[in-house]
This record gives structure tokens, sequence and C-alpha cells, in this order.
């Protein structure tokens, strides 16, 4: 696109549409963290089982998935793409109402992970062909700030669903749904609607042609991806390749004996370390098959820095995200529709203003510094650090709702200057992959470890601040890779500059 022409409304038009997907996106994910004292209960529960469900059952599955379909919405239609992982997300949303154990409630996590994976790398890949480069960095910032609106969202409208269905039936409630159960089933029906709305959206024409059989290539990749059948695909590759795999199996089979043999829960590492093998498998497949993409991706220490930089920044966010509601319950004695409505109104305003601002910002330092934009991500991982640790041992419910709009603006201040970074180090027709790859930092990184770690060290210490407070050893990491990614970025666009410029030529 001309970085001068002006961007048609059609793409702005285009971009709301995407918002109000991402808005329902993150109320099906988050509802759980308001619900959370009522399942807990109803299902005899801890609070590292509650991590599990949050972030790992979830989150590995999105992971694991989010790679196929982002190399699907490289190849394919990405509006199709998008309504039909809308429609399934949304769908698994009513199932978790009806789950009766804990089992079914991880299986039912699952599939709105698996239905959710589909949704950033079809969005990604359509803002970036709809607005310029000068813009982008603000356009995804948009878009992510229906993250944050639809985890406040989600949080007043799941305790007034539960107030009002206990209150309407205290006892013999219709089928013998509890209030939250209700609220699974009320939130996901829209989402069926909306996919229709999608479904209108007209595809943006691509720098580059789409293949011929984009869901031989869709299914190719799950033979890289989806155990056993990583198996079959490295044993196509020979057998160096096949050892290779089978030894990251035995490897990761041992992590997850010994952390059992420790006294950790089976479910939650054996999910992750599903993951981990999963994207083992993926890269090395990846390397095989398109080195560029994977010289690109998985091997360029710029956006493995920045990766790791932005995970971990949500190692923290995502745990901060489950467990405010639980605190202002258990520790404050707050009713759950105020906890509810007054966390997620200042958590929805502050995420909002903290992506688009956090976007902007970011754009106009990229003007006068290569990474300027890496600038946003290292302020990002420590800025909110004082207002969580205030939250988290105050004992007043005043100090407590008072930090939440800043932990929230500071601590989401960064994405919009992430996703558009990465962006920048690959070329068009990799951009679906690079997204997806990017969500891994905040999936096996973030959203499968913090929630769980949290919880975990909660039960073990018999305090939720511990738990949450515990995880603030990690910022050190964090802020070291944001500044490796700070003076590698520049380094590696040049690079690709210079590549694209030797494609051009030739």
């Amino acid at each position: 696109m001309d970085e001068d022409a002006r961007t048609p409304g059609y793409a702005w038009y285009g971009l709301a549409i995407l918002v109000a997907v991402y808005i329902l996106n993150f109320i099906d994910r988050q509802l759980i963290s308001i619900l959370a004292e009522d399942i807990k209960r109803d299902l005899g529960m801890r609070d590292e089982d509650l991590g599990f469900l949050y972030g790992t059952a979830f989150g590995v599955f999105y992971a694991l998935f989010g790679i196929p379909l982002g190399r699907l919405a490289d190849n394919w239609h990405r509006v199709r793409l998008l309504a039909s992982g809308l429609a399934l997300w949304s769908a698994m949303t009513m199932v978790s109402g009806l789950a009766r154990g804990g089992a079914m409630l991880a299986a039912a996590r699952v599939g709105v992970g698996v239905g959710e994976a589909s949704a950033a790398p079809s969005a990604y890949s359509l803002i970036s062909d709809w607005f310029p480069k000068r813009l982008r960095a603000t356009a995804l910032a948009i878009y992510s700030a229906g993250l944050y609106i639809g985890g406040g969202v989600s949080l007043g409208i799941g305790a007034l669903i539960v107030q009002r269905w206990n209150a309407a039936y205290p006892v013999d409630p219709p089928f013998g749904l509890h209030g939250w159960q209700a609220a699974f089933l009320i939130v996901g029906a829209p989402g069926l609607l909306l996919a229709l709305v999608v479904m209108s959206l007209r595809e943006p024409p691509r720098p580059a042609p789409r293949t011929a059989a984009p869901f031989a290539g869709f299914f190719g990749e799950l033979l890289t991806i989806l155990p056993p059948l990583t198996l079959l695909g490295a044993a196509r590759r020979g057998p160096r390749a096949l050892a290779g795999n089978l030894a990251a199996v035995a490897l990761l089979v041992g992590f997850v004996y010994a952390a059992t043999r420790l006294g950790e829960p089976a479910a939650q590492w054996s999910a992750w370390g599903l993951g981990v093998y999963a994207v083992f498998s993926w890269a090395s497949a990846l390397r095989a098959r398109d080195p560029e993409a994977f010289r690109l991706i998985v091997a360029n220490p710029a956006f493995v820095t920045l990766l790791v930089a932005y995970g971990l920044n949500a190692f923290l966010s995502y745990s901060t995200s489950l467990w405010l509601p639980p605190y202002a319950e258990r520790v404050l004695g707050e009713a759950k529709t105020t906890a509810g409505l007054i966390i997620g109104a200042t958590g929805a305003l502050g995420g909002f203003l903290g992506t688009t601002i956090g976007g902007a910002v970011a754009d106009r330092l990229r003007r006068r510094h290569p990474a300027g934009r890496v600038m946003v991500v290292i302020f990002g991982a420590i800025a909110p650090l004082p207002f969580i640790v205030t939250a988290f041992t105050t004992h007043s419910p005043a100090i407590f709702y008072a930090m939440v709009l800043p932990m929230t603006a500071l601590g989401s201040c960064a994405l919009g200057a992430a996703g558009a970074t990465t962006q920048d180090l690959v070329l068009p027709r990799m951009r679906g992959t690079a997204t997806a790859t990017f969500l891994i930092g905040t999936t096996l990184l973030g959203l499968a470890l913090g929630p769980y770690l949290a919880g975990r060290l909660s039960s073990a210490s018999g305090s939720l601040s511990v738990g949450v407070l515990s995880l603030l050893v990690t910022v050190p990491i964090a802020l070291g890779a944001a500044i490796a990614a700070f003076r590698l970025v520049p380094i590696h666009e040049q690079r690709l500059a210079d590549l694209h410029r030797m494609s051009t030529v030739n």
C-alpha cells in the first residue's frame, strides 16, 4: 500500500468489525475470572486448577493451532477463516456452561482455544493489508484494545448474570444450572450472530497471490505440530529428523515425569510439555520447508528477544487479570457485582487507553528511531510494577480499585508496538505465520505459565498476594530481552530491506 495514500473508509469499517470480534474473544476468554470463586466452590477446585483452566488448558491449544491456522491465513480466505473460528469458540463457550466437572470444563476451554487461534493471524494479516505501514501500529493497537474492553465487559456481565440468576433461582434452578453456568451460556450466544456479519466483509487484495491448494498446506502444517502426527511428519523428512523428534519427546516426557514426582499436577505439565514439543516439531519442519521464513522468524534474534520480552509482560498481565477479582472477593470481602463492575470498567478503560496511546506513541517514536517502538516495550516491562505490588498487598478496597486503571494501562501499552515490530521483521507472505509465532510468547510463556504458577504458589503459601507477587522475579529477564531487542531490531530490519531489494531486482 502506498504510504502517502489516504486510508480508505472501508479499512476503518473493517477494523471496527474486527474490534467487535476481539471484544467477544476476550469476553469468552476472561469470563472465568469473575466466575472463579463460584467454580472453585461448586466443582471443588484449588487455585492451581483455576490457573490451569484459565491459562494452560486454553493457552496451549491456542498456541498449538495458531501456527497451522496462521499458515492457512497466509494462503486462504481470511474472512471465512475468522468467521468459522468465531462460531467455534462461541459454541464452546456455551458448552462450558454445561460442564458438570473439571474435565468437561477443561475440554471446553481447549475448544475455545482452538477456535480463538484463528482470530489473531487473520486479523493481523487483514489489518496489515488494509493499513499502510505508517499507521500499522495505531491500527493494531486499536484492534488490541478489544482485548481490554472484552475482558472488562466480561467481569461486569458475568457478575450481573450470576447475581440475577441466583436471586431468581435460589433453589431448583432450570436444568440444575448454577449462575456461573448460565453466564457461559448467555455470553457465548452473540458470537454466533457476529460470525454472520464477519462473513460479509470483503477480502482485501494481497501483495502476493494465494496458493492454489491452501488446505494442503494447512494439513501439511498439522503433520508438523499436532502429536502424534508430528512423528509421521518427521519421518517424511528422513531418519535424522525422526531421531531428533523422538529425542525431544523423550526429553519432555522425562521433564513431565520429574515434575509429577515432585508433586506437580500431571495435567498442567503434560499440556505445557505437549505445547513445547509441538512448537519444536513445527520449527524443525519450517527450517526444512521454508529456510527463509525460519531465518526471519525462529532464528532471528531480534524476533526472539522481542517475543520473550513481551511474553513475560503477558506472564504478569494474564496473572493479574485472572486474580484481581478473586483477590477483591476473597481478601477484601467485596461483593462479586461490585468487584466485577469496578474492575471491569476501570480495566477496560485502562486497557483501551494503554493500547491506543501506546500504539500512537510507538508510531511516533518509530519515525525518530528504527527501534522506537521497542522503547515502549521496555517501558511496559517496568512501569506497571508499583501498581501491581500495591494492588496485591493493600487491604483497602479504595486503594485496590484505584490501582486497576494505571496497572492495566501501563501493562497494555506495549501490545501494539510489539505486534507491529514483528510484522516489520518479516516479508508480507509471512505475516500470518509471524503473528502465530509471536503469540506463542503470550501463551506458552505468559498465559500457560503465569496464571497457573500464581495459583500454585497461592495454594502452597495460603496467600494470593504471595502467589501473584512471586512472579515479579521474571521482570529482570523481560527487561534484558527488551533491551537486546532494541539493539537488534534496526540491524535485522535493514537486512530485511536489503533482502527485499535484492529479490525485487532479481
